[in-house]
């Protein structure tokens, strides 16, 4: 679908190379590069493409379209402690601006890397903080004027993940960077995802010889009955939860009798100990009172595998590395050590006063977003309900945070929620995952039309799957991820195929409302469904990092 405004197409008004000779001194200082300008294709759309870096060793690359470029731009989100650079948008299927190469594009690595060890040098903190995207979105700026001879007309970000982060820390620190910012699955509260929320799943997965407690396999189990329990609750037995905070399901229902030679249907008590672990998140000994947001939902237990949850019971899980890679380099002031393990990592309220001194720096969740809404920008955020990653109720506990500090009214001249059932991290997942969220905020930006129904759909391709994911760690060791090595990959990939057979399709309407079934009709047809009530109306239980939402 095409936005509500049509703009000119801008033919350039200089060479690709040269671009090489654009001064950005003024942005990142003495040492600001530019390394390459040249042309190149992606899916048939000739780029000229630009390289560069500033100081301290933040690589970026701006994609300026040379034929239909219709003066707009977008930057894409980096997952991760990110180290890459990979410029492709997601929440984007169905953009026909995207998929015809219409945006100036752009990324950059933040001088990052999935080790975290770039955390202990200040200037590099801060570049992946925030300074390195907002850099270049100043040099894509730049940039656009001298290769096309004119200001950009309309700036977009658009992340996922830790993309998510820097989406919404644009708004807060920029407000005038961006006119409209799509904010996926964001990892907001880095201090507390990255330490309590990975690290308490690590822990909780972990036995005493350090093997896994609950593999894959054994997951799926655990999932067919939480599907079985809890997902009529919604009105609809469609294997999918709606909201899955109306299920109150008990594990240790399915734990195996005493006497029991087989479990293929049950579960041991181990297990059970487990999982009802990563559901609960960690508790606060001394109050009784949660130390997260929330944590797993009940629903997303097949997206467990490869997050905290391994195919085997000595196989390496990634919440570890995560977890370890953040609180040593990035969230503690102090490094605690080379020898630092997660056991050394005390779940209790007094850890959170480690947290506070990096969370302005790092976190970005101030309930304060007056000047982005001053300055007529808008914000989608979204996020998948079965997110083993990042939990969907970080994100809910932000909209409403900005609700009880901007009042309904204001957020809802420039905000929107869509929470997608049955979704993993960023995308994927037994719910429809595929989305357009592009043509939407084109629409509320240019035209002044508010978002309400999205029609999401089953992916018909794997185009959004590297969208704000983290780079899979090399060979296990530890070692740095393979995406490092190509920090310069070209990535453009339109996230829409168009052709093939859909299978299921059905609207999100903005939080809290609920796609309900109309009661005849194609379940897997959006056709079917109308905008229902929201059928969960309790707020965010307390926790004890609350204020950390507090403006700052």
């Amino acid at each position: 679908s095409d936005s509500a405004v049509s703009l000119a197409p801008v033919e350039p008004v200089a060479a690709c190379s040269d671009l090489l000779a654009v001064d950005l001194t003024e942005i990142g200082g003495t040492g600001s590069n530019i390394t390459a300008a040249e042309e190149t294709d992606s899916d048939g759309i000739t780029y000229c493409s630009v390289t560069g870096e500033y100081p301290p060793a933040v690589g970026w690359q701006v994609m300026l379209p040379v034929a239909n470029w219709t003066q707009r731009y977008m930057q894409v989100g980096c997952g991760g402690l990110c180290g890459n650079i990979n410029i492709q948008p997601g929440a984007a299927d169905g953009s026909a601006e995207v998929s015809n190469g219409e945006f100036v594009l752009a990324s950059t690595d933040m001088a990052g890397g999935n080790d975290g060890e770039f955390g202990l040098d200040e200037e590099k903190r801060k570049a992946f903080a925030y300074l390195a995207v907002h850099q270049t979105a100043q040099t894509a700026k730049k940039l656009i004027k001298a290769f096309y001879g004119q200001e950009v007309a309309y700036s977009y970000f658009n992340g996922c993940s830790d993309g998510g982060r820097e989406a919404v820390m644009e708004a807060i620190r920029y407000p005038n960077d961006f006119d409209g910012i799509i904010a996926g699955a964001p990892a907001m509260l880095f201090t507390f995802q990255n330490s309590f929320h990975h690290g308490w799943l690590a822990r909780s997965n972990t036995d005493d010889d350090g093997n896994r407690v609950v593999i894959a396999d054994r997951a799926s189990i655990l999932h067919e009955a939480v599907v079985k329990a809890c997902d009529s609750l919604d009105g609809i037995e469609d294997g999918l939860l709606s909201d899955p905070r109306l299920c109150n399901f008990d594990p240790s229902t399915i734990k195996c009798a005493a006497d029991t030679t087989d479990n293929s249907t049950c579960l041991t008590s181990a297990e059970v100990k487990a999982v009802t672990k990563f559901y609960t998140g960690p508790v606060d000994a001394g109050s009784g009172k949660h130390l997260t947001v929330g944590e797993e939902q009940y629903g997303s237990e097949l997206a467990w595998s490869g997050v905290f949850v391994s195919d085997s019971y000595t196989g390496e899980i990634m919440s570890t590395n995560t977890a370890l890679a953040a609180i040593k380099y990035l969230i503690f002031d102090e490094y605690p050590g080379d020898n630092y393990t997660l056991s050394d990592f005390d779940f209790a309220k007094s850890t959170i006063n480690l947290l506070r001194s990096r969370h302005p720096l790092l976190d970005a969740v101030s309930s304060d977003l007056s000047k982005f809404h001053k300055a007529g920008g808008k914000l989608i955020l979204w996020h998948g309900w079965a997110d083993p990653h990042i939990s969907p109720r970080t994100t809910i506990a932000y909209h409403e945070a900005l609700q009880s500090h901007m009042g309904k009214n204001v957020l809802n001249e420039f905000e929107r929620l869509y929470l997608l059932p049955g979704v993993y991290h960023c995308g994927n997942g037994e719910g429809p995952s595929a989305i357009d969220l592009v043509t939407p905020m084109l629409e509320w930006v240019e035209s002044g039309t508010a978002p309400d129904s999205v029609e999401t759909s089953t992916p018909t391709n794997t185009g959004n799957s590297k969208f704000g994911q983290w780079a899979k760690s090399g060979s296990g060791s530890g070692g740095p991820p393979a995406g490092l090595t190509t920090k310069r990959s070209l990535q453009v990939e339109a996230s829409s195929s168009g052709s093939a057979a859909t299978t299921v399709t059905r609207p999100v309407y903005p939080y809290p409302a609920l796609a309900k079934y109309k009661g005849t009709g194609d379940v897997n047809d959006a056709a079917s469904f109308e905008k229902g009530k929201a059928l969960y109306t309790k707020a965010t239980r307390y926790w004890l990092g609350k204020d950390f939402f507090k403006p700052y």
